[in-house]
């Protein structure tokens, strides 16, 4: 048994064993670790599920922890804490939400883990590539349930088209893979200069990133620098390329290039606003681009072209066009979110496979890394340099 192999059968030995622990008690009591945007997204999800007891939410800023709480309609008796090791400390929590800004991943998934919660974390799974030795070790010595925040892999159309198209062969063999996604408002804001919030505890926003003075762009749009984040490749690429990947059973991307910069925000972001890459694989290659300007995209997609057909593959649906026939049309039905947090605590509650396990999250993270590393380095970069260059 590999290493890869291990993590997965470890997590669901665990939660089989867990739930005959818990009998009857089918409820999870869930710490929330992040309270912005994907934290609130995501934990709606999770009630949504009718299977979650909010215990806590933590979040570094009181007045995202108090607009959550009061979202939820959470009782009074929940913890509120800026602290995530009161999260972890608190025996009515089972299992942990983390939707903390990329660079706190690896450090606070080691944490969850080392406490026994099982995790749910968001995407990027890390964000420096030396990062996933962290959170496999605590994976593996954990035991416990691990599910990344790659939800495309719980959306029934898109495990409807990995079955009915690619394992069928009915596209043939796959050539080109495009993925293209632009137009997000929330990274074309100007935050202008403020003072640190009274509640805003900035030296743990920071983590392991580097000491400076506190700069509310950074803190309120952390996106735009690469310390915290990585940026279109990290948020938008980590998605399109799990579900190319997935689909086409190949993750070894062999060589990785990336150009773009920032061609319109010209406001002390760091990361480009405007981004190109291509990533070859041994047989095919996949081509991304992003832009935060808005650029419009009527369904952001996956467009797969093969020797027999194309596929347009989306969150909304996809369709399949064979050279010879009509097209096939498949409409997707609610949120990605919610089957995927259910996919998680079903995982807890009941030993079934998560469907994006450690080891996926950490695949979907390999391009990415080597395209970033391209842009960066302005270089082609193969996946033995990031593997040498990263340890």
């Amino acid at each position: 048994m590999d290493r890869r192999d291990f993590i997965k059968a470890a997590g669901a030995m665990t939660a089989l064993s867990y739930s005959r622990v818990q009998g009857a008690n089918s409820r999870i009591g869930l710490g929330i670790i992040g309270a912005g945007r994907r934290g609130t997204n995501v934990s709606q999800a999770f009630l949504a599920d009718g299977r979650v007891d909010v215990r806590s939410i933590c979040d570094i800023y009181d007045v995202h922890r108090n607009r959550l709480s009061k979202l939820l309609k959470v009782p009074e008796s929940t913890q509120a804490t800026p602290h995530h090791e009161d999260v972890l400390a608190n025996s009515a929590v089972d299992a942990v939400l983390l939707a903390v800004p990329d660079h706190l991943h690896a450090s606070l998934g080691q944490a969850v883990l080392q406490a026994k919660k099982h995790l749910y974390i968001e995407k990027p799974t890390v964000h420096h590539w030396q990062d996933r030795t962290i959170l496999q070790t605590a994976a593996e010595q954990s035991g416990r349930v691990l599910q990344c925040g790659t939800q495309q892999r719980s959306g029934p159309h898109y495990i409807r088209a990995k079955q009915e198209l690619f394992e069928s062969g009915k596209l043939g063999q796959v050539i080109f893979a495009r993925a293209v996604w632009s137009n997000f408002p929330w990274q074309c804001r100007h935050i202008p200069p403020a003072p640190q919030p009274a509640g805003l505890d900035w030296q743990r926003f920071l983590g392991p990133a580097p000491k400076i003075p506190f700069d509310m762009a950074r803190y309120d749009s952390w996106r735009y620098f690469s310390d915290y984040g990585g940026g279109l490749l990290a948020d938008i690429l980590t998605h399109w390329a799990d579900v190319a990947q997935w689909m086409l059973d190949d993750n070894r991307p062999q060589v990785a290039q990336a150009s773009g910069g920032i061609y319109a925000y010209h406001d002390g972001r760091e990361n480009p606003d405007t981004v190109n890459a291509i990533i070859q694989y041994k047989n095919w290659n996949l081509s991304f681009e992003s832009s935060v300007l808005p650029i419009r995209n009527d369904h952001p997609s996956v467009f797969f072209e093969g020797t027999e057909g194309t596929l347009d593959l989306s969150r909304d649906g996809y369709t399949f066009q064979p050279n010879k026939g009509s097209a096939v049309r498949v409409t997707a039905e609610g949120e990605l979110e919610n089957p995927h947090a259910s996919n998680f605590l079903d995982a807890v509650l009941k030993g079934t496979p998560v469907s994006a396990p450690l080891a996926s999250g950490i695949d979907a993270c390999r391009p990415v890394q080597m395209a970033l590393r391209a842009y960066w380095h302005k270089e082609l970069v193969t996946a033995s340099q990031l593997d040498s260059a990263s340890g």
